[in-house]
C-alpha cells in the first residue's frame, strides 16, 4: 500500500479543496502539494506556508483560477510561479521544472510534465515530497522518507552539483541541519560544503543576511553554527566570529533554555559578535538587517556586563535590549517579565511651582529625583514628591 500524508488541519480546509478543484476539475492527478508542508506534516509539525506543484502551465494555472474566480497573482511567472490568493492565506503554484544552465546564484529552467525531473532538481530529499491533495498518497523519489525517519539532510544526487547550482544551498543545508538533522551529518554533504564554501561570495547579502537570521532564530542553532566554523563555511559569511563567539553562542543558547526563555536570532548574531558597536557598523548593512534588528544589535554590542539592576537598565535602554543584555551575561530577567516601563512622575512645572526657575536647574533636579527614583525601584508619586523636596532642602 502507498505511503499517505497524515491528515492534518490544513488538508481538510474547504478553500484549499476548492483550489484543486479549480485546477483539476476531472481528478486527472495534474497537481501535488510539495515541500516544506508536505516534510513538516509527516513529521507532526504545523504547517505553515502550502505550496502546489502542477503539470500545467503557468498561464493555463492563472486561467483555471480566475475561471474560479479566485485571484492569481503572477509572482514569479518567469520560473512558473503564481500564487492564488485564497481564504486561509496565499498558495504558490509552481509548474514542473528542470534546470537548463546555472550560473551558481540564478537557474536558467524549462517546464516539464515529469514529476521526477522536478525531483531532482530540488534541494534535498526531505523536500522532495509530493502529495496527491485527494488521496493524501505519497510521491517520495530520493529516499526522502527515509532520511526523515534518520534525521538525516543529504542532497539529491551529487551535492557538489547541487550546491554549484546555487551556492546559497550551503547555507541552506546547515539551516535544514539545525532544524530536521542530527550527528552524525551525511559525510558527503560536509566534504562538498566545506570545499565549495568560497562560492557563497558572489552571493546577495540579502539572501546570506536570510539564511543566517533564520538559522539563528531556531530552537538551537549553537552546535550547527560550530561546526559550520570548523568547515570553514561560517567564515566567508561572518569572519568577525572567533572561538569566544562560538563560546559566546553556546552559553547564551544554554541559558535561554535553563530560563525557558525564546531564543532571539538577533541577540545570538550579538553573541557571536564581539561587543563592539564598529563591527555590528560593519556587520549589519553587509547582512541587510532591517533597521529595528541594527538598533537591537549595536544596543546588545554596547553592553559592558553591568547587569545588577535589570529594570533601571530596562528603563535606560528598552525591556527588549535590556533582556538581551542580561542574556547575554548570563543573568536572570524574571525581573522583567510582565513589567512595564513606567514614567517618572514628575514634570518640570511641578518643580517650577515650588519657585525654581525654568531652565537648567530644573533639568538638573529632573535628572537627579529621576536617578534616586530608579534606584528606588521607581516608587510612586508620593515618594517622588518627597525626593523633590528632599533635593531642594
Amino acid at each position: 500500500m502507498a505511503e499517505q500524508l497524515p491528515a492534518a488541519a490544513w488538508t481538510h480546509r474547504a478553500d484549499l479543496a476548492a483550489l484543486v478543484t479549480a485546477l483539476d476539475p476531472e481528478a486527472q492527478g495534474n497537481c501535488r502539494w510539495v515541500g516544506g508542508a508536505v516534510r513538516d506534516t509527516v513529521l507532526g509539525i504545523a504547517a505553515k506556508d502550502i505550496d502546489m506543484a502542477t503539470t500545467l502551465l503557468p498561464e493555463e494555472s492563472a486561467a483555471r483560477l480566475s475561471a474560479a474566480g479566485i485571484k492569481a497573482v503572477p509572482t514569479g511567472i518567469a520560473h512558473g510561479t503564481i500564487t492564488a490568493v485564497i481564504a486561509g492565506g496565499p498558495v504558490e503554484i509552481t509548474t514542473l521544472r528542470r534546470d537548463v544552465s546555472t550560473d551558481g546564484r540564478h537557474a536558467n529552467v524549462a517546464f516539464s510534465t515529469d514529476w521526477q525531473d522536478d525531483a531532482a532538481r530540488r534541494d534535498f530529499t526531505i523536500n522532495a515530497l509530493y502529495a496527491d491533495p485527494r488521496t493524501l498518497e505519497l510521491f517520495d523519489y530520493h529516499g526522502g522518507m527515509a532520511d526523515l525517519a534518520a534525521s538525516r539532510v543529504r542532497f539529491i544526487g551529487d551535492a557538489r552539483q547541487r550546491i554549484a547550482e546555487d551556492y546559497l544551498r550551503i547555507l541552506r543545508y546547515f539551516r535544514f541541519q539545525a532544524r530536521f538533522g542530527s550527528l552524525p551529518a551525511d559525510a558527503e554533504a560536509e566534504m562538498a560544503v566545506s570545499e565549495l564554501a568560497p562560492g557563497m561570495m558572489g552571493l546577495s547579502r540579502e539572501r546570506v543576511g536570510w539564511e543566517l537570521v533564520n538559522l539563528l532564530g531556531l530552537h538551537n542553532p549553537a552546535p550547527t553554527v560550530v561546526r559550520m566554523a570548523e568547515l570553514g563555511v561560517l567564515a566567508q559569511v561572518l569572519p568577525e566570529v572567533t572561538a569566544a563567539g562560538l563560546q559566546a553562542l553556546t552559553a547564551l543558547t544554554a541559558h535561554e533554555k535553563a530560563l525557558g526563555v525564546k531564543g532571539a536570532a538577533i541577540r545570538r548574531l550579538a553573541a557571536l559578535l564581539p561587543a563592539d558597536t564598529e563591527v555590528t557598523e560593519q556587520v549589519a548593512p553587509r547582512l541587510r538587517l532591517s533597521i529595528p534588528q541594527r538598533k537591537r544589535l549595536a544596543s546588545a554590542a554596547a553592553r559592558d556586563g553591568a547587569c545588577d539592576h535589570p529594570r533601571g537598565l530596562a528603563y535606560r535602554i528598552g525591556i527588549e535590549e535590556a533582556r538581551d543584555r542580561l542574556l547575554l551575561a548570563g543573568a536572570p530577567v524574571a525581573a522583567l517579565d510582565g513589567w512595564d516601563i513606567p514614567r517618572l512622575p514628575l514634570k518640570g512645572g511641578q518643580i517650577v511651582a515650588r519657585g525654581i526657575s525654568a531652565g537648567p536647574e530644573v533639568a538638573r533636579l529632573l535628572r537627579s529625583v529621576e536617578a534616586r527614583w530608579i534606584s528606588e525601584e521607581f516608587p510612586d508619586e508620593a515618594r517622588v514628591l518627597e525626593m523633590l523636596d528632599e533635593a531642594l532642602l
